[in-house]
């Protein structure tokens, strides 16, 4: 194979005048387009991407009411020997990418939380704190608990317990790129608008996606669009939306659809099905 030390070998055959000056210059071509072949000076070909690492911390919201859980409080029931809470904390304690963990919790179930973060050796952990009224009240109370050294945020429900550690890196490198990323996946089912239970329309599947969580978020433009809702005075339950409205955009990012949400008593038959089945370890 011909590589670049070969054309300049070359060249001093073609200044012997034993070629023509045509081949000459056609050779010399040829050899700049290897060379823009390993990247020297091509457009097309990409250079390795280089981002530095920031710090980030992780908000675990966990002060919900379960009220479609049937009495159930879905963040203390066990996944295996481990309760979900403690499973979900686990999870970004274990991820490279996660420098400190702060958990949202109601106000009574602090010391059980806190409990449960030395019983199973949670690492990271910041601060546990109480929680407000709706989600973006609680995830704010979060965000005042982090460090100063924070820069991004990733925010991760309380009841999705089977979070990889890819999706985590995934989806904070997504956000590092863009400014704000949220892990999703494609919508499998079909899905329909209805009133009064009659269909009206059937949505295109191929640009429907089921947006989980984490969703992390450059730290001062979420703290901006916070500002912004607060004054416009609305309450949003996705950080997502929250973004949305505020206009800045958010990419997704490739989720998992073992990453479920325990919302109601089947949720958690299924969590714990899933987590049996991987042997409650992070990949």
């Amino acid at each position: 194979m011909i590589d670049q030390k070969g054309c300049f070998k070359q060249e001093a055959f073609f200044r012997k005048g034993e070629t023509s000056l045509v081949l000459r210059d056609l050779f010399h071509t040829v050899c700049g387009i290897m060379g823009q072949m390993r990247g020297k000076g091509n457009p097309h070909v990409k250079k390795k991407e280089k981002l530095e690492k920031p710090y980030v911390a992780a908000i675990i919201p966990a002060a919900g009411s379960a009220s479609r859980m049937g009495g159930i409080d879905k963040q203390f029931e066990s996944l295996g020997n481990i309760p979900v809470l403690a499973m979900t904390m686990l999870a970004f304690s274990y991820s490279d990418w996660i420098d400190e963990l702060v958990v949202v919790t109601r106000g009574k179930d602090i010391p059980l939380v806190l409990e449960m973060t030395r019983g199973f050796a949670v690492k990271k952990v910041r601060s546990v704190v109480a929680g407000g009224d709706t989600r973006q009240e609680s995830v704010q109370k979060g965000i005042e608990a982090v460090s100063s050294k924070t820069q991004y945020v990733a925010i991760h429900d309380g009841a999705r317990p089977l979070v990889s550690s890819q999706v985590i890196a995934d989806t904070i490198l997504d956000a590092v790129r863009y400014g704000a990323a949220a892990a999703a996946v494609p919508v499998t089912d079909t899905i329909k608008i209805a009133k009064d239970r009659k269909i009206e329309s059937t949505l295109d599947r191929s640009t429907l996606y089921a947006v989980q969580t984490p969703q992390v978020f450059e730290l001062e433009s979420y703290l901006a669009a916070v500002q912004a809702a607060n004054e416009a005075g609305r309450d949003f339950t996705d950080d997502c939306q929250l973004m949305e409205f505020y206009g800045k955009p958010v990419y997704l990012s490739a989720g998992d659809y073992k990453n479920i949400k325990i919302t109601t008593p089947t949720d958690l038959v299924i969590a714990r099905v899933l987590a049996g089945q991987e042997g409650l370890v992070w990949s």
